[in-house]
């Protein structure tokens, strides 16, 4: 019967954890490291293997040193985003959220027990929906940008420039923000049927959208607070990047323009409930519709021109 020793518990515990292909040499490395650093020490054998193994730390973290796999769900790199994003939205989209389910309990019962109840559940639900989206937005980009990194050599020639003040970051959380309150909104707005004819709980927006026209809208807001974040991260637009916003922002701008112009946007229970002297005359809609199309061409404009500067 072979002994096992402290050295193949540890390099076992390390390679297992890597690739299959890499193993082999890894383990054969492992080994020569430890009895080389065994032998260069005056102790007993057993306490000089105890003693190197112990230095070389936790066989998880050695392992991720060798495959380049963050231990940590969000790395370095991005985590100060994910803070940055997380306590915008905290402190601006999900008081905003809670403000609009209050005021619309106030209004359906005139009861100051229930627009607490409903205020403390939309506090909960609606942040515990962003913190768990938001992380793992953040960590699937953390998982791509790792897996795409080249283990090449490093050179001076890879060191970046001298990052210049970046007050423009400051408009583009402000713009993720904003995008992802309206997507919650959406969202929020849907599953919770805000507004109560009677017995009947309704939603504002028409249910028939969740059938096509929703998805493309839901997508481009979704896809415009992802390109934010990265443009952040890399703190200037490029001209890709801009490019992939504009598809983002015409997913939205073009759908959501054709249903204000066309009055398909709200419920048309919701309509007959709040009475039809309630809504905008039909050159609001238009009107609507136009300022749409403009707000999108503006906000790619403005970034095409960031990106060429």
């Amino acid at each position: 019967m072979t002994t096992e020793t402290l050295t193949d518990r540890y390099v076992d515990a390390v390679v297992r954890r890597i690739p299959a292909d890499q193993r082999d040499d890894v383990a054969a490395e492992l080994h020569t490291t430890i009895a080389d650093t065994i032998d260069a020490r005056d102790d007993d054998h057993e306490t000089a293997e105890r003693t190197v193994i112990t230095e070389l730390g936790d066989p998880i973290r050695l392992a991720a040193r060798y495959t380049g796999r963050p231990l940590a769900l969000i790395g370095p790199a991005l985590y100060p985003t994910y803070v940055r994003v997380l306590t915008l939205l905290l402190s601006t989209v999900l008081p905003l959220v809670t403000a609009v389910s209050v005021i619309v309990e106030i209004v359906d019962h005139n009861d100051a027990g229930s627009a607490v109840e409903a205020g403390l559940d939309t506090i909960i639900t609606v942040g515990a929906q962003m913190i768990a989206w938001l992380t793992v937005v953040f960590a699937v980009m953390d998982r791509l940008q790792v897996r795409g990194r080249l283990p090449d050599i490093w050179t001076p020639d890879r060191l970046p420039r001298v990052r210049r003040s970046d007050r423009a970051s400051t408009g583009a959380c402000a713009s993720a923000a904003w995008n992802a309150s309206l997507l919650v909104l959406i969202l929020w707005q849907y599953s919770a049927e805000p507004y109560h004819d009677g017995d009947t709980r309704l939603t504002i927006l028409d249910p028939e959208l969740w059938s096509g026209w929703i998805w493309p809208i839901l997508a481009g807001f979704a896809a415009i607070v992802v390109l934010e974040i990265i443009r952040i991260r890399r703190r200037a637009w490029s001209v890709p990047l801009v490019a992939w916003y504009a598809a983002a922002q015409a997913a939205v701008a073009l759908p959501l323009a054709w249903l204000f112009y066309d009055q398909r946007l709200l419920n048309p229970e919701f309509v007959a409930a709040v009475g039809d002297d309630q809504v905008a005359p039909d050159s609001w809609w238009s009107a609507a519709a136009v300022i749409v199309l403009i707000i999108g061409a503006v906000e790619i404009a403005k970034r095409f021109r960031e990106a060429r500067r």
